[in-house]
């Protein structure tokens, strides 16, 4: 069993090697701990973005904080598919136009897969045309919309409206995230939620997926 605490300090740290060494660790016993250490690389994370907006940390070490992740997720992942279970179905998950973050949108699709969703990245910049067009053509009920940048609410809004504007609007279920995005926000978007972590994203889109069936 891999001290949790050790991660957590380590990805926060930016140490990439104890980080993968640990996560080597726990797949090398059978992945059982996937879950707690996915966990723990996520409140790391948290740490590095406090950094970053102490002024201690650089955008360059947001990015680097990004691969070590990408490269931890992809070590963790057939442990946490495993534990999955039955599938949830499909879903959309993107960065909505103009804004190109997706450090926070990666985590996210991994959590969501390891909870049993085939998740549909859509990736950055991606514009509520092409967003309607994939919801339409993969028959998806569930949309992610993740944004870092303020003009990221625009955008956000424009997608929900995009949605209205092709008459199915009442055949989806929005969900926004992301550092300008609270309860206020939600409502003036006209998302139907919002989520201030990953955990609350999962647990949301379960929902809708399970009350679908």
């Amino acid at each position: 069993m891999i001290d949790l605490a050790v991660l957590r300090t380590a990805v926060g740290e930016l140490e990439e090697d104890t980080v993968l060494a640990l996560i080597d660790e726990v797949m090398a016993a059978g992945g059982d701990e996937a879950q707690g250490a996915m966990e723990a690389c996520r409140e790391g994370l948290g740490t590095v973005g406090d950094l970053f907006e102490a002024g201690e940390y650089f955008v360059s070490d947001l990015i680097y904080a990004g691969e070590i992740m990408n490269q931890a997720i992809g070590k963790l992942k057939p442990a946490l598919l495993k534990s999955a279970g039955e599938g949830l179905g499909k879903m959309i998950l993107c960065t909505v136009e103009g804004d190109l973050h997706d450090i926070g949108k990666n985590i996210v699709r991994a959590m969501l897969e390891a909870a049993g969703f085939e998740v549909l990245d859509l990736g950055i910049d991606v514009s509520p045309a092409a967003i309607v067009e994939a919801a339409k053509k993969e028959e998806v009920s569930i949309i992610g919309l993740s944004g870092v940048l303020t003009l990221a609410v625009t955008s956000m809004k424009a997608t929900v409206d995009a949605f209205k504007e092709a008459g199915m609007r009442d055949n989806v279920h929005i969900i926004i995230g992301g550092n300008p995005v609270n309860e206020v926000v939600c409502g003036s978007v006209g998302a139907d939620a919002w989520a201030v972590n990953p955990q609350l994203t999962v647990s949301t889109c379960r929902a809708w997926a399970e009350e679908s069936r």
